[in-house]
């Protein structure tokens, strides 16, 4: 069945179910993170039905930049480096060089060019000497994991083909309005019901393999008694897709009904390790959760083999934060499985954590990590400037455990 002829939808959010129907049956489809008015949205198809009709239309009615989302095990199989040595980007977005076919291709920016191109890379039987770079297909990198990683539009292509059956990848590109602009969701409403496509979310893709799919469990717990911060439960979790080992602090019952406070701390060797914010962020932290009395400190370990030395790369004082977290995916698997509901997030920064409707989350309110100054003053220093006591006060109680 043709990608452009669809049943209509009117400004409604169609279920994960009838977007991985669509799919399947090779039409296109518009994906917002969630039901925030102020989402953009992309034009979405399965790379295996991405025909030159189209390639067309997402130019000529989508408007912006026309990509390939594979898996990382695609990627590596098409030897398909990344665009920037040093990824500086304000969402960390994993663009590879962009591709060309080999041949069968003119100038290779025509629609029927890039769907050849397209075809080609997705293609199991065919390889990196099948196509040239650079290109006019800008392929994407998705996380192991999909969006149960990372919550991006990459991530939710790749899922929702590999759900339906079909091959692991798919074309996207960002929705804009003639003027220019980019479309929220009242656009995408007005777009998805001119053009006759179905419109869903990314929070609704991650609720639907939540249900079934588990990325992480628990593989030790012990006390933790700290000379300024008292009593805490350490927890490690390891997570099924890296498979990284995760630091969970908690104080008091997470699964109590009132909000939680919360830190998701990425771990950072730069700061972490050789000095700087990291240290007095985590304190603060620790100290706002025992005058609350009750809260929980997630540290997320990037158990990537180039990690450390993709952050050194990335070493940039004008580096800029992305406000809209998609990489905490297991933070917030490791969050419903302590209880947690609503959460009071400690950060300095007014974050979105992307897609966390999708695991039953609620932000309730974010609030401001105090100076640190008095604290720091305050405390006694460890000798390797951690937060946490010797490890030889606890190591006898440690019990290792593991849960399927």
């Amino acid at each position: 069945m043709s990608c452009l002829s669809m049943p209509p939808v009117s400004g409604h959010i169609s279920s994960t179910e009838e977007i991985i129907e669509e799919a399947r049956r090779g039409r296109m489809f518009v994906l917002v993170d969630d039901e925030d008015r102020e989402n953009e949205g992309d034009l979405i198809v399965p790379a295996q039905f991405a025909t030159s009709d189209v390639i067309n239309f997402m130019a000529h009615h989508g408007r912006g930049l026309i990509c390939l989302a594979l898996t990382a095990n695609r990627v590596e199989q098409l030897g398909l480096s990344p665009m920037a040595a040093r990824n500086n980007s304000l969402h960390q977005t994993a663009f590879t060089v962009s591709i060309e076919a080999r041949s069968g291709v003119t100038t290779g920016i025509s629609a029927a060019d890039r769907a050849r191109t397209v075809a080609i890379a997705i293609n199991p039987e065919t390889g990196w000497t099948d196509i040239t770079t650079p290109g006019h297909v800008f392929p994407l990198c998705a996380r192991d994991g999909g969006t149960l990683v990372r919550a991006g539009h990459t991530e939710a292509a790749v899922d929702v083909a590999r759900i339906a059956g079909l091959n692991p990848s798919g074309v996207i590109c960002e929705i804009m309005n003639e003027n220019g602009t980019m479309a929220r969701l009242p656009d995408l409403f007005g777009f998805a019901e001119r053009h006759n496509l179905k419109l869903g979310t990314i929070a609704d893709l991650i609720a639907y393999r939540h249900k079934t799919e588990r990325l992480i469990e628990m593989v030790a717990e012990t006390g933790l008694h700290h000379p300024s911060f008292g009593e805490w439960r350490l927890i490690v979790y390891r997570d099924r897709v890296e498979n990284g080992e995760h630091i969970v602090l908690v104080k008091g019952d997470p699964s109590e009904p009132t909000p939680l406070l919360v830190r998701l701390h990425a771990m950072d060797f730069v700061t972490d390790a050789l000095g700087g914010a990291a240290p007095d962020v985590l304190r603060t932290s620790m100290h706002q959760i025992t005058k609350e009395g009750r809260g929980v400190v997630i540290l997320l370990n990037d158990a990537r083999p180039n990690a450390i030395s993709e952050r050194v790369n990335n070493l940039s004082p004008h580096r800029r934060p992305d406000p809209r977290m998609r990489d905490y995916g297991i933070g917030a698997q490791i969050l419903v499985d302590l209880g947690a509901r609503d959460l009071l997030l400690l950060s300095d920064r007014a974050q979105t954590l992307v897609g966390l409707d999708g695991y039953g989350l609620n932000v309730i309110q974010h609030r401001a990590l105090t100076s640190s100054i008095a604290i720091r003053s305050q405390q006694p220093r460890l000798a390797n400037n951690s937060t946490l006591m010797d490890a030889t006060s606890f190591a006898n109680q440690k019990v290792n455990r593991s849960r399927e």
